[in-house]
């Protein structure tokens, strides 16, 4: 089966080298295109098998599941475009939030599907978020399934969680890099350690802390309890993150929700002219 990516920015290089490094794809099954084709071009000096095709519309008609990896506004006007292409035999899978599998389903005949993958993905790790459009076939979400166990966990998520779901495991990552830098950055200020140290220390930190909830040694509120001894130090910096933290991720999310909000309205608007 044929797979296209149309866009290879940075979430669909992404997916692209995912897929090819976990064999979930082999190179000559794959199509590429991008609107500055010398990206595309860049990704086929890695993996030569890979086919570039110079335009959207070549893509469209070798590939059966076109995946769409472009900016959420310009995915109308993209399906819009390619009217005249799009045939029941194809399955779109689109990887933005704001875009429902429904709007999705009002302006083309295929099988549709959402997926919002994660940076954590090119690690062949972390999770993928799922929904499929009422008239995806059984064999498109089976392959879509398979596709993205080999490069995360695969979740499925409806559209009232759609935008907290991407929040904290697409956007997570960002999140908590932030944080990891802040706190490499106290540690720098405040002691002799050297940033290079630091920085090595809390990296080896954050993957074990990942294998200890991988492999279900802890749970994270009994890792917590391990590692903070009544009265001893740790418990003394879990007092000052009690105290200061105060409702931080909750103004996070508040946040993303209103400009994720703000795109919905825009895309609505969109999405009430019929591509006919």
């Amino acid at each position: 089966m044929k797979i296209g990516m149309i866009g290879t920015g940075n979430m669909g290089r992404i997916l692209i080298e995912a897929f090819l490094e976990s064999k979930a794809v082999a190179e000559e099954d794959l199509l590429i295109t991008n609107r500055t084709i010398e990206k595309a071009l860049e990704i086929q000096r890695k993996f030569q098998k890979i086919q570039v095709t110079p335009n959207t519309e070549e893509l469209v008609q070798q590939a059966t599941i076109v995946f769409l990896c472009v900016k959420p506004l310009d995915i109308h006007p993209l399906l819009e475009r390619l009217s005249s292409y799009w045939t029941e035999k194809h399955c779109i899978v689109s990887i933005t939030s704001p875009i429902t599998v429904q709007q999705l389903e009002s302006v083309v005949p295929c099988h549709v599907a959402r997926v919002i993958p994660s940076i954590t993905n090119r690690a062949l790790s972390g999770s993928s978020m799922i929904t499929f459009g009422n008239r995806c076939a059984a064999h498109y979400r089976a392959y879509i399934e398979r596709l993205f166990q080999r490069i995360s966990t695969p979740s499925y998520i409806d559209d009232k969680i759609t935008r907290i779901a991407s929040d904290i495991a697409s956007c997570g990552p960002a999140f908590f890099s932030y944080l990891l830098q802040r706190f490499i950055e106290a540690a720098v200020q405040k002691t002799a350690i050297t940033r290079e140290q630091a920085t090595m220390l809390a990296s080896d930190m954050i993957i074990g802390l990942g294998e200890l909830l991988k492999k279900n040694v802890y749970t994270l509120s009994t890792l917590q309890e391990k590692v903070c001894v009544k009265g001893g130090i740790t418990g003394e910096g879990i007092a000052v993150l009690e105290a200061e933290l105060g409702e931080l991720f909750e103004h996070v999310f508040e946040k993303t929700h209103a400009k994720f909000h703000e795109e919905v309205a825009k895309i609505q608007q969109q999405f009430n002219h019929e591509i006919r």
